[in-house]
């Protein structure tokens, strides 16, 4: 008789866990309060990040802290109360960020990025979703020469370390690929390996569909409460009630509040970001997705438009929106691409689902058998989705994994 297994969480990440287990005769049902792709997964660059082989540390220079207590850059805002609030794990997120652990963090992080590529493939190619995806890599651009010189070192580790395949673009180089772009940036690095996605919650969708059309079935309900019983575990729903051999939770940046209930106090903590959708000048079109890495936003060519991604706001999960931030990124873009009118009503909000040593967590729940965590992956859980649901569908089945899973552990906090 097939396990019966139900999924929390349809974004990114819990639609692959599904769709994997679906795929090795699981009896799969996906809940979740909205669609699938339709929280953090709809809002994000859309970009499968096979160079992101580093995790984003926290600022250990005092000159980059020190830019950023005004509280004015488009890369990284700040509210009080939300720093107060996440003061715990902001801190051991600074400890970690250290050039010692951090040297450590590296090649595990990396050791889940170098499989973003081969995992989705299969889930495109099962989803028919070809049409959404690039594979033509994306964008880094500079005006400073020196920093793009500093950034290139990186880039030449990454390759040697990690296999990661880049370009260097010159002025000359970068406006044959955008003849649009702003005389003041001189230069880029083109990340090579990447693929760009036009519609990002739409590729979730696709994915999420090619899981039913395997015989997985979608459940659209708030989640009321879980328990385990003997055996078995019992779900709660606010439209009916589930009986299953096991539970995966994949909910994002609510994961850790909701854990709470059944005895886990994980340190987990939120990188906010917004995005809005603009239309073009007459006669400009972008390209490529481009990263404005002296400033912090990216501008991507969306089928919704040129989508402007912000930086990360460090605030409480459900505070009000502040779209300052935004506003800021939107002027600087202003004057490195000819972007027109908004196209949203209003912007975007969402969260990143973050943990201080930058790392998710992948694998069992400590203390109940049956349980299963899938959460915490920060800026990637887009890329990152399809390469855990295949870790996570190995190891529920006893099975050897690809990659070592020890560092992505749930009992390491």
């Amino acid at each position: 008789m097939a396990r019966q297994t139900v999924v929390l969480g349809a974004g990114m990440v819990g639609v692959s866990i599904a769709w994997q287990l679906q795929q090795r005769g699981h009896q799969v049902t996906l809940v979740d309060r909205r669609q699938p792709g339709r929280e953090t997964s709809f809002g994000n660059a859309g970009i499968i990040q096979r160079e992101a082989v580093r995790p984003y540390p926290f600022p250990r220079d005092m000159k980059t802290i020190l830019s950023v207590l005004p509280n004015k850059r488009v890369d990284i805002r700040y509210r009080p109360a939300g720093m107060i609030n996440a003061a715990s794990p902001l801190l051991s997120y600074w400890h970690n960020s250290s050039n010692r652990l951090y040297k450590k963090i590296v090649p595990e992080y990396a050791s889940l990025i170098q499989l973003c590529l081969k995992t989705h493939g299969p889930m495109i190619e099962a989803a028919n979703a070809d049409h959404l995806v690039r594979r033509e890599g994306w964008l880094e651009i500079y005006r400073t020469p020196s920093k793009l010189a500093q950034r290139v070192k990186e880039a030449e580790e990454a390759r040697d370390h990690y296999g990661v395949q880049f370009a260097v673009l010159d002025r000359e180089a970068l406006v044959e690929k955008e003849p649009d772009i702003s005389s003041d940036i001189t230069g880029a690095i083109h990340w090579l390996d990447p693929w760009t996605v036009a519609d990002p919650g739409g590729l979730v969708a696709a994915y999420a569909e090619a899981f039913v059309q395997q015989g997985g079935r979608i459940l659209q309900t708030d989640i009321q409460g879980v328990q385990q019983q003997g055996e078995r575990w019992h779900i709660d729903t606010a439209s009916e009630s589930l009986e299953v051999d096991e539970v995966v939770v994949a909910l994002g940046p609510w994961a850790g509040n909701w854990l709470k209930g059944l005895g886990y106090h994980f340190p987990t903590f939120v990188k906010r970001g917004y995005h809005m959708h603009y239309a073009t000048q007459p006669s400009a079109k972008l390209h490529y997705w481009l990263m404005d890495a002296e400033v912090g936003y990216l501008l991507a060519p969306m089928n919704a438009g040129v989508r402007l991604t912000t930086g990360a706001e460090l605030d409480r999960l459900e505070s009000p929106a502040d779209e300052q931030q935004l506003a800021d990124a939107e002027k600087v873009a202003r004057s490195v691409f000819p972007i027109g009118e908004r196209r949203d009503a209003a912007a975007w909000k969402g969260a990143r689902p973050c943990l201080p040593d930058m790392k998710p967590v992948i694998g069992p729940a400590p203390k109940h058998r049956g349980l299963w965590l899938a959460f915490g992956h920060g800026h990637q859980g887009f890329t990152l989705g399809p390469a855990t649901g295949q870790l996570l569908a190995d190891m529920m089945e006893g099975k050897p994994t690809e990659i070592d899973m020890a560092p992505f552990r749930a009992d390491r906090f």
